[in-house]
């Protein structure tokens, strides 16, 4: 009778701390409304898109502050951002870990990724949400370790994550290159990742052209600062003087620089190489401007001129 006794409160007892759980992430998602990113629990594929990891190792068990799981391989959906249940779907399996928790039930260990100092759940997302909820402060993890130049934070969103990533790529193209003692711009700020590396392109390939000219191999800084002064800074101008970016919400002249260059090389092809850069600007303006409603970007065309 007492055991049949404990196993219906233990019911009850779960039943309450799954339904405490929900109104929690319901005030959650209330409090963060104007901006859902914030309730959301990171992706672990959207963050490995972002930060790239170059190789990954394996560290075994570990014992992981539950705070720093800020992330879930395949179950970011049904979580928000502390691990509380989103959806009475499930409720059955959450109340069964819990009941597990409150036997003191020995359970597996979770399996855990981990990057940037912040965790990513594997297997084990109820076991998680459950200690979470029950105030546990840390959980055994089998762990695998990805490499990572960025500290992911706890308040971080995946905008936040793109935008320390640009910061970086800025960081060592600047210092790579030395471009902001050899043009003095500090300026050369973009959108999404990896628009560095395209410019370094743009500066070899103006190397090479100009070498063509050339007995001596002409020094990369050289080239730089030529390409900076005859094409950068130039269409940059045409850029903020046609006001080119109104019609391209949320994006930025550097941004626009890239697609405005390869766009003016296919007109080239189509019209010969007297095509003047000024036509070509205001040609990609009009063709893919946006004239009525903002958009978040204008991927279509990225991936028709292949630089996205």
């Amino acid at each position: 009778m007492n055991e049949k006794k404990t196993a219906d409160n233990e019911f009850i007892q779960a039943s309450a701390d799954f339904n405490r759980a929900r109104n929690r992430a319901f005030i959650s998602k209330i409090h963060n409304i104007m901006n859902s990113q914030k309730d959301d629990l990171l992706s672990f594929y959207d963050v490995r898109e972002i930060l790239k990891p170059k190789n990954q190792v394996y560290l075994g068990m570990k014992t992981v502050p539950l705070k720093l799981i800020m992330g879930s391989e395949g179950r970011y959906r049904d979580f928000n951002r502390d691990f509380q249940p989103r959806s009475e779907y499930m409720r059955t399996r959450w109340e069964s870990v819990d009941r597990a928790h409150l036997k003191d039930k020995p359970l597996p260990a979770i399996q855990l990724y981990e990057i940037g100092g912040a965790y990513f759940v594997r297997d084990g997302n109820h076991r998680v949400s459950v200690a979470r909820s029950g105030g546990v402060e840390e959980i055994d993890a089998e762990v695998v370790s990805l490499s990572s130049e960025i500290t992911i934070k706890p308040a971080m969103t995946n905008d936040d994550l793109r935008r320390a990533v640009i910061d970086l790529e800025k960081k060592i193209f600047y210092e790579k290159t030395d471009f902001l003692k050899l043009t003095g711009d500090n300026g050369l700020v973009f959108t999404t990742t990896g628009r560095y590396d395209k410019i370094y392109e743009h500066i070899l390939d103006h190397k090479y052209f100009l070498n063509m000219e050339k007995n001596e191999e002409i020094p990369f800084q050289d080239a730089m600062v030529s390409w900076y002064n005859d094409y950068y800074k130039p269409l940059i101008k045409i850029i903020t003087g046609e006001k080119i970016c109104d019609r391209f919400p949320g994006q930025c002249p550097a941004d626009l620089y890239i697609w405005i260059i390869r766009h003016w090389d296919f007109l080239k092809r189509k019209h010969g190489d007297e095509y003047p850069m000024h036509k070509a600007a205001k040609n990609f303006s009009s063709r893919y401007g946006n004239r009525k409603k903002a958009v978040k970007k204008p991927r279509f065309f990225g991936r028709i001129f292949g630089y996205e």
